[in-house]
C-alpha cells in the first residue's frame, strides 16, 4: 500500500541537547491536531551533545499556503526556544534532481531505472553531460539531455558550470555525480552546499588518482567498496552518506573487480539519493546523521 503524500511533511531538526526537546515538538504537533507517522531521534551526548530529530507527520487540510504559517507559528513557539536549525519540507512537492554524467553508465542508469520504476521520489529535470555519447540511452526514459563540453583550462571549466546553472534555473534540491569526470569548481559546491552527492571507489585515499581499480588489483586487495558523500571544496572529503564493501580474492581479475567494484557504486549511490530525498540525512559538521531505518 502507497502512503499518501497529501498533507504530509517532514521535520528535520538540530539543536544543542537538553531535557525538554522531543515534548515541545510532539506537544505542538498535537495542538496542531497532526498524527505522527515516522519519528526518530539520536543524541551525540546526554550532556553538552548535539540533539538531531526527524519526524514525518500528517495534518489534515495542509497545503502550500498553510505550511508558510505553520513554519512562522513553529519557529516562534518551539525553535526559538531551542536554538533549533530546522526545515519543515512537503512530502506532496517532488524534489528537482539533476544528474551530472560522463561516459560510464552503470550508476546514471540505477538512478533513472530506480526513478522509472517509482523508488526514487523525485522529478530528474534534465542529465547533463561532458560527452555526447550516452544522449540516446537518457532520452529513451524521457529525460532530456544537455551536452556540456568542458574545455582543460579553469576559465572552460567556470564557463561551462555557468552553462549548466542557466540550464537548471534557479531552483534546484539535489544533483547527483553519476560518474561524472569533472572536479566542480569551489564556487559551484559553495551555492549548492549539500545538494551535490558524489559517488567514488572507497580505495581513497589509499588509491587516488587514475585507474585505482588496476593499483587496487596489482596490491591484491581483499575488499573493494564504494562510498556516497555530499560535495565539499576539498577533494572526496565531504560528509559520507553511505558505503559498502564486497570480498575479492586471488582469483578474481581486473575486469571482475571493475565489474564488482561498478555493482556496488550504483547501489551505494541510489541509496544514498533515495535517503537525501526522503529528507532522511542531516550534515552536522563533516559527518552526516542519516536515519534510514
Amino acid at each position: 500500500m502507497t502512503e499518501s503524500k497529501e498533507s504530509t511533511v517532514r521535520l528535520l531538526i538540530t539543536c544543542p541537547d537538553q531535557p525538554g526537546i522531543v515534548a515541545a515538538v510532539s506537544g505542538y504537533l498535537h495542538k496542531k491536531n497532526a498524527n505522527i507517522i515516522h519519528s526518530n531521534q539520536h543524541s551525540t551526548d546526554p550532556e553538552g551533545g548535539r540533539f538531531f530529530m526527524r519526524n514525518e507527520f500528517f495534518l489534515p487540510g495542509l497545503d502550500s499556503t498553510g505550511l508558510d504559517a505553520l513554519r512562522d507559528e513553529f519557529e516562534e513557539e518551539v525553535a526559538s526556544n531551542f536554538i533549533m536549525d530546522w526545515t519543515l519540507n512537503p512530502v506532496w512537492t517532488p524534489k528537482k534532481m539533476v544528474i551530472l554524467c560522463s561516459k560510464v553508465d552503470h550508476a546514471l542508469m540505477e538512478l533513472l531505472w530506480r526513478w522509472k520504476r517509482g523508488d526514487l521520489d523525485c522529478d530528474i529535470a534534465m542529465v547533463i553531460s561532458n560527452h555526447p555519447n550516452l544522449r540516446e540511452a537518457i532520452e529513451h526514459f524521457g529525460v532530456p539531455f544537455h551536452h556540456v563540453p568542458v574545455g582543460p583550462t579553469l576559465r572552460d571549466k567556470v564557463m561551462a558550470e555557468d552553462a549548466m546553472m542557466e540550464l537548471m534555473g534557479e531552483h534546484v534540491d539535489l544533483i547527483v555525480l553519476a560518474r561524472y569526470m569533472q572536479i566542480l569548481t569551489a564556487d559551484f559546491v559553495t551555492k549548492y552546499k549539500n545538494q551535490v552527492i558524489n559517488i567514488h571507489h572507497s580505495f581513497l585515499p589509499a588509491f587516488v588518482g587514475a585507474d585505482p581499480y588496476r593499483r587496487a588489483f596489482e596490491r591484491g586487495v581483499k575488499l573493494i567498496g564504494a562510498t556516497a558523500h555530499y560535495v565539499t571544496a576539498q577533494l572526496d572529503e565531504g560528509p559520507i552518506i553511505e558505503q559498502d564493501v564486497i570480498r575479492v580474492t586471488h582469483s578474481h581479475d581486473l575486469d571482475d573487480l571493475k565489474r564488482l567494484g561498478g555493482d556496488i557504486e550504483r547501489h551505494v549511490l541510489a541509496r544514498a539519493v533515495k535517503w537525501h530525498l526522503e529528507d532522511r540525512v542531516i550534515v552536522d559538521g563533516n559527518k552526516t546523521i542519516v536515519f534510514n531505518r
